[in-house]
């Protein structure tokens, strides 16, 4: 079990490099061609807008283009540059953190296969009056977070196949790699869906001649965003680790706001074991002394 976990954990990385990296390839590049096409549409349509305001600016077209072409140029060579001053100054630098960026799949590895027999040992160390009743809270959180996983994924699923299918309806080259990408960092906060934008919109403006698909862009990912913070995740996320719909988006707005991206990444998970705790708490309360007795 623990080699599959890491094997599809590896595919999965490996699927999100061998995604974008393609995608970058042929967008990037397509930018640069189109470029001069890109301004002269600006201009055509930005002109007569600032004109009714008594605004005469026409932009310089060819100034522009050779302005980019020469920081596109300067940029890569000054990229590379600092590139190979980084490999000659820093090479153990670059040598110590591809070794640590090789030993944690190798500690996460053993860290799934001792798992259990290192729970087994921690229980060993709990006074014996608070045994039961730690490891049985212990356990109900284990399986609430699986829970919150397994929910999570199905969010993810759902969101790669609509951007994949609206994309691909509304016309676009990329619908799939774009799609799946958005879908599977879609848990990262403001992150994936950000980056999945980002393609979009950089690929409707290469594809497309006119609004249509920067409106499609805002159309499709308004309303997943819309499906995933109002439908999906109270759905398929809070319904499973026992939380109100209402419950999910106000933990999710307050952890937000009190500890900004980490608060939004953390906040069902945090919030599942918090309901775990209240529910223990309001059951002692409930059959305490305190609460039962009459007089």
């Amino acid at each position: 079990g623990v080699l599959v976990m890491m094997l599809l954990l590896i595919a999965a990385l490996l699927a999100l490099i061998l995604i974008v990296v393609p995608v970058l390839e042929q967008e990037i590049p397509l930018l640069q061609e189109k470029v001069p096409a890109i301004l002269n549409r600006t201009n055509a349509f930005l002109t007569p807008i600032l004109h009714k305001f008594g605004i005469h600016m026409n932009i310089d077209t060819p100034s522009i283009q050779k302005m980019l072409a020469n920081y596109f140029k300067t940029s890569g060579n000054e990229a590379w540059a600092a590139i190979l001053a980084s490999v000659k100054v820093g090479g153990m630098a670059v040598v110590g953190w591809l070794v640590t960026l090789g030993l944690i799949p190798i500690a996460l590895f053993y860290l799934l296969l001792d798992w259990h027999p290192m729970l087994a040992r921690m229980e060993t160390l709990i006074p014996r009056r608070w045994a039961a009743r730690t490891v049985g809270l212990a356990r109900e959180t284990d399986d609430l977070l699986a829970q919150y996983l397994r929910g999570q994924l199905l969010v993810m699923l759902v969101l790669a196949i609509y951007y994949s299918v609206t994309l691909w309806l509304a016309g676009f080259d990329v619908a799939l790699p774009v799609g799946i990408l958005t879908g599977l960092l879609v848990f990262i906060p403001y992150i994936g869906f950000g980056l999945g934008l980002l393609l979009a919109l950089l690929a409707a403006v290469l594809q497309f001649d006119n609004l249509h698909g920067l409106i499609a862009v805002a159309s499709i990912y308004g309303v997943g965003q819309i499906m995933e913070g109002f439908f999906l995740t109270p759905r398929l996320v809070g319904e499973r680790i026992g939380l109100h719909a209402l419950t999910v988006i106000f933990a999710l707005l307050a952890f937000g706001q009190l500890f900004g991206f980490a608060g939004v990444l953390l906040a069902l998970p945090a919030s599942a074991v918090l309901a775990v705790a209240v529910k223990h708490l309001r059951a002692h309360y409930v059959s305490s002394q305190f609460y039962t007795q009459q007089k």
